[in-house]
Protein backbone atom coordinates (compact mmCIF):
# COMPACT_ATOMS: atom_id res chain seq x y z
CA UNK A 1 0.00 0.00 0.00
CA UNK A 2 2.82 2.49 0.69
CA UNK A 3 3.98 2.51 -2.76
CA UNK A 4 0.27 3.09 -3.73
CA UNK A 5 0.63 6.25 -1.68
CA UNK A 6 3.87 7.33 -3.07
CA UNK A 7 2.12 7.23 -6.39
CA UNK A 8 -0.74 8.95 -5.65
CA UNK A 9 1.49 11.80 -3.96
CA UNK A 10 4.19 12.16 -6.88
CA UNK A 11 0.48 12.37 -8.95
CA UNK A 12 -1.04 15.17 -6.97
CA UNK A 13 2.19 17.21 -7.01
CA UNK A 14 2.24 17.11 -10.46
CA UNK A 15 -1.19 17.27 -11.74
CA UNK A 16 -2.74 19.32 -9.29
CA UNK A 17 0.27 21.50 -8.05
CA UNK A 18 0.06 20.91 -4.53
CA UNK A 19 2.42 23.01 -2.44
CA UNK A 20 5.29 21.60 -0.53
CA UNK A 21 3.64 21.55 2.77
CA UNK A 22 0.50 20.19 1.47
CA UNK A 23 2.36 17.17 0.28
CA UNK A 24 4.07 16.72 3.29
CA UNK A 25 0.61 16.87 5.82
CA UNK A 26 -0.59 14.57 3.50
CA UNK A 27 2.49 12.17 3.60
CA UNK A 28 2.25 12.47 7.53
CA UNK A 29 -1.75 11.93 7.69
CA UNK A 30 -1.07 8.36 4.91
CA UNK A 31 1.69 7.34 7.22
CA UNK A 32 -0.08 7.23 10.04
CA UNK A 33 -3.00 5.34 8.50
CA UNK A 34 -0.38 2.92 6.85
CA UNK A 35 1.18 2.11 9.99
CA UNK A 36 -2.20 1.39 11.62
CA UNK A 37 -3.17 -1.14 9.22
CA UNK A 38 0.48 -2.39 8.55
CA UNK A 39 -0.33 -3.05 12.46
CA UNK A 40 -3.29 -5.50 12.07
CA UNK A 41 -1.35 -7.01 9.10
CA UNK A 42 -3.48 -5.10 6.51
CA UNK A 43 -1.18 -4.60 3.32
CA UNK A 44 -4.00 -3.82 0.42
CA UNK A 45 -5.86 -1.42 0.09
CA UNK A 46 -9.03 -3.87 -1.13
CA UNK A 47 -8.44 -5.01 2.67
CA UNK A 48 -9.71 -2.19 4.26
CA UNK A 49 -13.26 -1.35 5.50
CA UNK A 50 -14.92 1.61 7.02
CA UNK A 51 -14.83 -0.55 9.86
CA UNK A 52 -10.67 -0.07 9.89
CA UNK A 53 -10.64 3.54 9.13
CA UNK A 54 -13.23 4.24 11.92
CA UNK A 55 -10.73 2.19 14.19
CA UNK A 56 -8.10 4.41 13.12
CA UNK A 57 -10.57 7.64 13.71
CA UNK A 58 -11.13 6.77 17.12
CA UNK A 59 -7.71 5.75 17.68
CA UNK A 60 -6.63 9.70 17.20
CA UNK A 61 -9.16 10.91 19.18
CA UNK A 62 -8.31 9.07 22.27
CA UNK A 63 -4.61 10.60 21.46
CA UNK A 64 -6.63 14.24 22.51
CA UNK A 65 -6.05 15.19 18.76
CA UNK A 66 -8.40 18.49 18.22
CA UNK A 67 -11.43 17.50 15.23
CA UNK A 68 -10.04 20.18 13.13
CA UNK A 69 -6.76 18.00 13.06
CA UNK A 70 -8.49 14.52 12.44
CA UNK A 71 -10.99 15.67 10.04
CA UNK A 72 -7.99 17.16 7.93
CA UNK A 73 -6.89 13.59 8.26
CA UNK A 74 -9.98 12.11 6.81
CA UNK A 75 -10.00 14.58 3.82
CA UNK A 76 -6.41 13.37 3.05
CA UNK A 77 -7.68 9.32 3.29
CA UNK A 78 -11.15 10.31 1.33
CA UNK A 79 -8.61 11.75 -1.38
CA UNK A 80 -6.29 8.61 -1.32
CA UNK A 81 -9.04 6.52 -1.34
CA UNK A 82 -11.17 7.79 -4.25
CA UNK A 83 -7.22 8.23 -6.49
CA UNK A 84 -7.72 4.33 -5.67
CA UNK A 85 -11.33 4.20 -7.12
CA UNK A 86 -10.31 5.21 -10.54
CA UNK A 87 -7.56 3.51 -11.10
CA UNK A 88 -9.71 0.02 -9.72
CA UNK A 89 -7.66 -0.96 -6.76
CA UNK A 90 -10.66 -0.87 -4.01
CA UNK A 91 -14.29 -2.16 -5.58
CA UNK A 92 -15.77 -0.42 -2.45
CA UNK A 93 -14.50 2.60 -1.34
CA UNK A 94 -14.11 2.43 2.40
CA UNK A 95 -14.47 6.10 3.12
CA UNK A 96 -17.83 6.30 2.00
CA UNK A 97 -19.43 4.62 5.05
CA UNK A 98 -17.67 7.89 6.83
CA UNK A 99 -19.51 10.93 7.98
CA UNK A 100 -17.35 13.75 7.05
CA UNK A 101 -17.95 16.22 10.57
CA UNK A 102 -17.60 19.94 10.56
CA UNK A 103 -14.46 21.25 12.08
CA UNK A 104 -14.61 24.12 14.07
CA UNK A 105 -12.99 26.92 12.88
CA UNK A 106 -10.50 29.22 15.20
CA UNK A 107 -11.06 32.96 14.47
CA UNK A 108 -8.15 34.70 12.98
CA UNK A 109 -6.59 36.98 16.10
CA UNK A 110 -5.68 40.39 14.41
CA UNK A 111 -2.83 42.28 15.77
CA UNK A 112 -4.02 45.89 16.08
CA UNK A 113 -2.75 48.75 14.05
CA UNK A 114 -0.65 50.28 16.76
CA UNK A 115 0.51 46.52 17.51
CA UNK A 116 1.01 46.37 13.68
CA UNK A 117 3.12 49.23 13.68
CA UNK A 118 5.42 48.48 16.27
CA UNK A 119 6.10 45.15 14.46
CA UNK A 120 6.75 46.78 11.47
CA UNK A 121 9.05 49.18 13.10
CA UNK A 122 10.68 46.68 15.12
CA UNK A 123 13.95 45.78 12.87
CA UNK A 124 17.07 47.92 12.73
CA UNK A 125 17.39 49.42 9.33
CA UNK A 126 20.97 50.63 9.96
CA UNK A 127 22.20 47.10 9.32
CA UNK A 128 21.53 44.65 6.04
CA UNK A 129 19.47 42.38 7.67
CA UNK A 130 17.37 44.55 9.46
CA UNK A 131 16.33 46.60 5.82
CA UNK A 132 15.80 42.82 4.83
CA UNK A 133 13.97 42.37 8.02
CA UNK A 134 11.52 45.22 7.26
CA UNK A 135 10.89 44.74 3.55
CA UNK A 136 9.82 41.16 4.74
CA UNK A 137 7.12 42.36 7.34
CA UNK A 138 5.64 45.09 5.03
CA UNK A 139 5.57 42.86 2.46
CA UNK A 140 3.76 40.53 4.19
CA UNK A 141 1.58 42.86 5.75
CA UNK A 142 0.68 45.07 2.39
CA UNK A 143 0.13 42.74 0.28
CA UNK A 144 -1.42 40.14 2.87
CA UNK A 145 0.75 37.21 1.32
CA UNK A 146 0.70 33.62 2.78
CA UNK A 147 4.48 32.56 4.34
CA UNK A 148 5.79 30.33 0.72
CA UNK A 149 4.04 32.96 -1.22
CA UNK A 150 6.15 35.94 0.54
CA UNK A 151 10.01 33.70 -0.20
CA UNK A 152 8.71 32.25 -3.36
CA UNK A 153 8.33 35.85 -4.84
CA UNK A 154 10.93 36.98 -7.84
CA UNK A 155 12.90 39.81 -8.85
CA UNK A 156 10.68 39.91 -12.34
CA UNK A 157 7.49 39.30 -9.65
CA UNK A 158 7.81 43.32 -8.57
CA UNK A 159 6.79 46.35 -10.48
CA UNK A 160 7.72 49.29 -9.13
CA UNK A 161 6.23 51.71 -11.42
CA UNK A 162 2.59 50.08 -10.76
CA UNK A 163 3.47 49.31 -7.33
CA UNK A 164 1.93 45.40 -7.49
CA UNK A 165 3.44 42.32 -6.64
CA UNK A 166 2.77 39.06 -8.69
CA UNK A 167 2.15 36.10 -5.97
CA UNK A 168 2.03 32.56 -7.07
CA UNK A 169 -0.99 30.98 -4.49
CA UNK A 170 -1.65 27.60 -3.71
CA UNK A 171 -2.21 25.43 -6.69
CA UNK A 172 0.14 27.96 -8.79
CA UNK A 173 -2.12 30.31 -9.32
CA UNK A 174 -1.04 33.77 -9.79
CA UNK A 175 -2.32 36.52 -9.04
CA UNK A 176 -1.24 40.44 -8.61
CA UNK A 177 -1.05 42.14 -5.10
CA UNK A 178 -0.87 45.88 -4.32
CA UNK A 179 2.02 47.32 -2.82
CA UNK A 180 1.94 50.66 -0.26
CA UNK A 181 4.05 52.85 -0.21
CA UNK A 182 5.95 51.88 2.85
CA UNK A 183 6.39 48.68 1.57
CA UNK A 184 7.25 50.20 -2.04
CA UNK A 185 10.02 51.67 -0.13
CA UNK A 186 11.44 49.22 2.53
CA UNK A 187 11.91 46.79 -0.89
CA UNK A 188 13.63 49.13 -2.81
CA UNK A 189 16.13 49.95 0.53
CA UNK A 190 16.61 46.31 0.44
CA UNK A 191 17.22 45.61 -2.87
CA UNK A 192 19.21 48.84 -3.64
CA UNK A 193 21.69 47.44 -0.61
CA UNK A 194 24.86 47.26 -1.41
CA UNK A 195 25.28 44.60 1.51
CA UNK A 196 22.72 42.33 -0.56
CA UNK A 197 24.72 39.13 -0.85
CA UNK A 198 24.67 37.71 -4.59
CA UNK A 199 22.16 35.52 -4.83
CA UNK A 200 23.66 31.95 -5.45
CA UNK A 201 23.40 29.91 -8.79
CA UNK A 202 20.49 27.86 -7.61
CA UNK A 203 18.61 30.93 -6.74
CA UNK A 204 19.37 33.70 -9.04
CA UNK A 205 16.42 35.81 -9.01
CA UNK A 206 15.02 35.46 -5.51
CA UNK A 207 14.21 38.43 -3.91
CA UNK A 208 14.52 37.86 -0.24
CA UNK A 209 18.23 36.05 0.11
CA UNK A 210 20.01 34.40 3.51
CA UNK A 211 23.57 35.09 3.95
CA UNK A 212 24.79 33.10 1.46
CA UNK A 213 22.81 34.44 -1.30
CA UNK A 214 20.04 31.62 -0.91
CA UNK A 215 16.27 32.11 -1.01
CA UNK A 216 14.76 32.42 2.51
CA UNK A 217 13.03 30.08 4.14
CA UNK A 218 9.21 29.80 5.67
CA UNK A 219 11.09 28.77 8.41
CA UNK A 220 13.41 31.83 8.68
CA UNK A 221 10.54 33.95 7.94
CA UNK A 222 8.54 32.94 10.84
CA UNK A 223 11.63 33.47 12.86
CA UNK A 224 12.27 36.82 11.94
CA UNK A 225 8.70 37.78 12.72
CA UNK A 226 9.04 36.32 16.31
CA UNK A 227 11.79 38.48 16.58
CA UNK A 228 10.34 41.58 15.85
CA UNK A 229 7.75 40.38 18.21
CA UNK A 230 10.07 40.52 21.01
CA UNK A 231 12.02 43.72 19.99
CA UNK A 232 8.45 45.33 19.65
CA UNK A 233 7.76 44.57 23.28
CA UNK A 234 4.46 42.88 22.47
CA UNK A 235 2.82 40.91 25.14
CA UNK A 236 0.96 38.17 22.01
CA UNK A 237 2.62 35.44 19.99
CA UNK A 238 2.44 36.28 15.97
CA UNK A 239 3.06 34.01 13.51
CA UNK A 240 3.91 35.42 9.19
CA UNK A 241 -0.36 34.19 9.36
CA UNK A 242 -1.01 36.64 11.70
CA UNK A 243 0.02 39.29 9.78
CA UNK A 244 -1.77 38.12 6.49
CA UNK A 245 -5.25 37.97 9.06
CA UNK A 246 -4.53 41.59 9.99
CA UNK A 247 -4.34 42.89 6.74
CA UNK A 248 -8.11 41.16 5.92
CA UNK A 249 -9.54 42.28 9.11
CA UNK A 250 -8.15 46.01 9.16
CA UNK A 251 -9.46 46.08 5.12
CA UNK A 252 -13.22 45.07 6.53
CA UNK A 253 -12.94 47.37 8.92
CA UNK A 254 -11.85 50.07 6.79
CA UNK A 255 -15.46 49.32 4.85
CA UNK A 256 -13.34 46.97 2.49
CA UNK A 257 -16.20 44.56 0.34
CA UNK A 258 -15.31 40.89 0.92
CA UNK A 259 -14.97 40.34 -2.50
CA UNK A 260 -12.69 41.93 -3.04
CA UNK A 261 -10.62 40.85 0.30
CA UNK A 262 -11.16 37.38 -1.51
CA UNK A 263 -9.32 38.62 -4.45
CA UNK A 264 -6.74 40.14 -2.69
CA UNK A 265 -5.94 37.11 -0.19
CA UNK A 266 -6.30 35.04 -3.15
CA UNK A 267 -8.98 32.68 -1.56
CA UNK A 268 -10.66 30.09 -4.44
CA UNK A 269 -13.84 30.48 -2.28
CA UNK A 270 -15.85 33.42 -0.71
CA UNK A 271 -16.41 31.09 2.42
CA UNK A 272 -12.89 30.66 3.10
CA UNK A 273 -12.79 34.79 3.50
CA UNK A 274 -16.05 35.35 5.12
CA UNK A 275 -14.19 33.68 8.52
CA UNK A 276 -12.83 37.59 8.73
CA UNK A 277 -16.39 39.07 8.94
CA UNK A 278 -16.63 37.61 12.14
CA UNK A 279 -13.54 39.26 13.38
CA UNK A 280 -15.04 42.45 12.08
CA UNK A 281 -18.43 42.01 14.05
CA UNK A 282 -17.07 44.71 16.60
CA UNK A 283 -17.07 47.19 13.78
CA UNK A 284 -20.51 46.52 12.39
CA UNK A 285 -21.83 46.58 15.99
CA UNK A 286 -20.72 50.19 16.30
CA UNK A 287 -22.08 51.00 12.89
CA UNK A 288 -25.02 50.04 14.01
CA UNK A 289 -25.23 51.62 17.54
CA UNK A 290 -24.70 54.84 15.84
CA UNK A 291 -26.84 54.86 12.81
CA UNK A 292 -30.38 52.68 13.94
CA UNK A 293 -32.95 54.70 15.33
CA UNK A 294 -33.82 51.96 17.66
CA UNK A 295 -30.39 50.73 18.54
CA UNK A 296 -30.27 51.86 22.15
CA UNK A 297 -32.15 53.48 24.56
Amino acid sequence: MREHADRYLHQLAASRGASEHTLRAYRRDLDELLAFTEERGLVEPAELTPRTLRAFLVRLDERGLARSSIQRKLSAIRSFFKALEREGLVGVNPTKGLRQGRATRPLPKALTTGELEALLEAPDTNTHRGRRDRALLELCYSAGTRAAETVGIDLVDIDFRREVVRVRGKGRKERLAPLGSHAVQALRGYLQDPARPSPAPANPHAVFLNPRGGRLTTRTLGRVVEQAVLQAGLARRATPHTLRHSFATHLLNAGADLRSVQELLGHAHLVTTQIYTHVSIERLREVYEKAHPRASG
